[in-house]
């Protein structure tokens, strides 16, 4: 077990990749905090660690609200005393270019897919200098590499994610803490609902996944699981600052 006697939490990890990640993690040794704003889908995803011999809690959070964020990392030290693990995967896709998205949607892009990264890690990141290390990993998207069509406030929060995982990346080695983004492409998760919409529907993004994407197919969220783990263990032990994006070949195609 690659993650034996390690404390992770996972944000976002009531369901999709978030799930997945904390699955993988639990099952290479990791005792995960699963932290989901929706309670019940914490639990779900506690259960299905615990049924596969895994150990998790569920802590309902709305990562957007400082308070709760404080109560996530100082619940996990007291029950655990340290994290050795981030995954701060909560995000939100707001879909329109400039002219029709929601003023509204910006922010509450900025708020959930950069500065709610930015304020775990500040929360985390003390524990992790003093015991001497640790992974945070940040998602970002394949479009915090490249660009969508008429995804404005989308694009443009995964980028900022992406910079602000390398700025962090610099700060802190020195203190043996790795920063590393997450950019997955297609997944095929209810998250990405708002994209298929401006699409045209589900026949437009199935033609999309099949002629864009050079492996023709979605990832499963157990693939991006897989590099979850790799990031969060000490197989990538001198990768920091880099953006793994996991796509099918999409941003180079």
């Amino acid at each position: 077990m690659i993650l034996k006697e390690r404390v992770a939490i996972v944000t976002g990890a009531g369901s999709g990749i978030g799930r997945a990640g904390a699955e993988i993690m639990a099952r290479e040794g990791a005792t995960v905090v699963v932290a989901d704003i929706r309670p019940q889908a914490g639990e779900e995803t506690v259960e299905i660690v615990r049924g596969a011999g895994g150990q998790a809690i569920a802590i309902a959070t709305d990562v957007t609200e400082p308070e709760q964020l404080e109560a996530l990392v100082s619940q996990t030290l007291d029950a655990y005393g340290r994290i050795d693990i981030l995954h701060s995967h909560a995000s939100i896709q707001v879909e329109g270019p400039l002219m029709e998205a929601d003023p509204n949607g910006m922010d509450a892009s900025w708020e959930l897919n950069v500065k709610a990264h930015f304020s775990l890690a500040r929360l985390v990141v003390p524990n992790m200098i003093e015991q001497g290390g640790g992974s945070v990993i940040i998602t970002s998207s394949n479009s915090g590499v490249f660009y969508d069509h008429g995804m404005v406030a989308y694009s443009t929060s995964k980028h900022a994610a992406v910079a602000m995982t390398r700025q962090m990346a610099i700060d802190y080695g020195k203190h043996n803490i790795r920063f590393n983004a997450l950019c997955p492409g297609w997944v095929d998760t209810p998250f990405n609902e708002p994209y298929i919409k401006q699409m045209g529907g589900r026949a437009a993004i199935e033609a999309y996944v099949r002629e864009k994407i050079p492996m023709s197919r979605w990832a499963t969220a157990e693939e991006i699981a897989e590099s979850i783990l790799f990031l969060a263990s000490d197989r990538s032990s001198f990768i920091t600052g880099h953006a793994l994006v996991i796509d099918g070949g999409e941003c180079i195609f």
